[in-house]
């Protein structure tokens, strides 16, 4: 089993990267909890767009994404990722919102408006989403060190890259987040970028890749118009109520850099979606020519890249999209845990913010520990993800996105949303096998249900002349207070 020194080289000098970047922030920047949390609310345009990108892209849009063009899927693989660009561009009507409410969670947010039941459910739903997610990840940035590494067993890898995400994301919080989110996205972009055009040009170009295809491979919508509007659907309604994109929203400087950060986040998909989609089909051109290597959609951008003397930028590169995502999944649930379930579920003293630090950081090296053993099992990372995706934001979806939006709506519709959208998802997940059914997917139907739901309970609630639920946003007043509070230390 031979080691790739040169790749591994790469992948190394990134790890370690990384762990400096935690260290400095951790020294220099972290004053106060807010810091740790939310990057004390002073991100700008770039730092925001390219973490909301760093955090759509993981493994499954670029592995998964040239697997799905190498196999049945063809160019229309490009709709996988290019679908979540589309998505981002409603959402920046929400984004300012969700900044205005200068809340720190979701299920702040949810309990501001429906009650104390509503922010515990929501947050137990996104802390077990995001356990599941971070399994994935790691498991899937332990594959590629273990692909570099042979001779070290995969769970000896897995060990590892979960212990490199503990290191960084603890000692630096939401601040080295995003600066390795800034960091991990650039070495994506450009990796593939450089890698694209040198696998292209020794197959002879385009054109004589595509002569190489069978017709139905050059189908930009070959899987059908249902199932691109269904993925646009999907991610639209994964990001509205994805804790990782609104905790980012979050830390922007003012409610301008977030609207705009979702536009130019969507731009910079956009242009992610074509690179994947081109290895994967070279591949499939390219597969008889590559003697002594057995192809498949699993391991094709691995290895027709790997014959052309660039695997190591293309091993950065997916290792960076994994981590990106893991490094955010581990941080939101820790700050959930400390922020909604520690005072939502008896907590009843006051953290200072040492404290909060202290004990969002002993969470987060805990709740990785957790995730890791997760990975070790062994579980199906496709089967996870379609669970936790649609797990946390079916239920909470109208009453987080809606109550943003509606100011008139009743404590009972957000009640009711969330758990008639909880039980719809489990419903269509178990019925459907985790697929389609009826023409939806498990997410978008438990989403629709909410959303219907939440406005039948409140037009029979309005003829009634219930009284709306207390406001999502703080007064001015509160605001004033809030930015004094998050000011301290500093």
């Amino acid at each position: 089993m031979e080691i790739q020194i040169l790749p591994l080289i790469i992948v190394v000098a990134y790890l370690v990267g990384m762990l400096v970047v935690g260290a400095v922030v951790s020294k220099v920047q972290i004053k106060n909890a807010k810091d740790y949390m939310v990057a004390g609310r002073r991100m700008g345009l770039f730092m925001v767009a390219f973490s909301l990108s760093a955090n759509n892209i993981g493994g499954g849009c670029t592995t998964g994404l040239a697997q799905k063009a190498f196999g049945d899927w063809g160019v229309s693989a490009v709709w996988y990722v290019l679908a979540a660009s589309i998505a981002m561009i409603p959402l920046s009507y929400f984004a300012p919102k969700i900044r205005k409410t200068m809340a720190v969670t979701i299920p702040e947010v949810v309990g501001r408006r429906f009650g104390k039941f509503s922010s515990n459910f929501t947050a137990i739903l996104s802390v077990l989403s995001l356990f599941c997610l971070t399994s994935s990840q790691i498991a899937a940035s332990g594959g590629v060190i273990n692909a570099l590494i042979p001779s070290i067993p995969l769970n000896v890898c897995l060990i590892f890259a979960g212990v490199v995400i503990i290191l960084y994301t603890t000692m630096g919080g939401m601040i080295a987040d995003q600066i390795s989110d800034l960091l991990q996205f650039g070495i994506i972009l450009v990796g593939l970028a450089i890698a694209t055009p040198i696998v292209l040009n020794h197959a002879g170009g385009w054109n004589a890749i595509s002569a190489a295809l069978p017709g139905e491979k050059l189908n930009l919508t070959q899987i059908g118009w249902a199932s691109i509007i269904g993925y646009i659907f999907n991610y639209f309604c994964t990001f509205l109520a994805g804790p990782e994109m609104v905790s980012r929203f979050e830390t922007a400087k003012n409610e301008r850099t977030a609207r705009n950060a979702s536009f130019l986040s969507a731009i910079l998909m956009a242009a992610m979606s074509i690179f994947p989609t081109l290895l994967g089909l070279a591949a499939f051109a390219l597969r008889d020519q590559l003697p002594g290597l057995a192809v498949s959609g699993s391991n094709a951008m691995m290895i027709v890249t790997g014959h052309y003397v660039v695997t190591g930028l293309i091993s950065a590169a997916i290792i960076c999209a994994t981590m990106s995502s893991a490094d955010s999944n581990l941080l939101c649930m820790s700050t959930m845990i400390i922020n909604d379930l520690y005072t939502g579920l008896g907590g009843k003293k006051k953290l200072t913010d040492k404290q909060t630090i202290f004990y969002t950081r002993a969470c987060n090296v805990l709740s990785a520990v957790v995730a890791i053993l997760i990975s070790l099992a062994g579980v199906s990372i496709v089967a996870m993800n379609t669970f936790a995706f649609g797990i946390r934001c079916a239920g909470p979806f109208a009453a987080y996105g809606l109550g943003l939006a509606v100011p008139k709506a009743t404590k009972n519709s957000g009640v009711v949303s969330i758990i008639c959208g909880t039980v719809a998802f489990v419903v269509w997940q178990i019925v459907g096998g985790g697929g389609t059914w009826m023409f939806l997917m498990p997410v978008v139907a438990g989403c629709l249900v909410s959303t219907v739901s939440f406005y039948v309970v409140n037009w029979i609630e309005w003829a009634r002349g219930v009284e709306p639920a207390p406001s999502a946003y703080l007064s001015d007043e509160e605001v004033t207070q809030k930015i004094a509070e998050e000011s301290v230390g500093r």
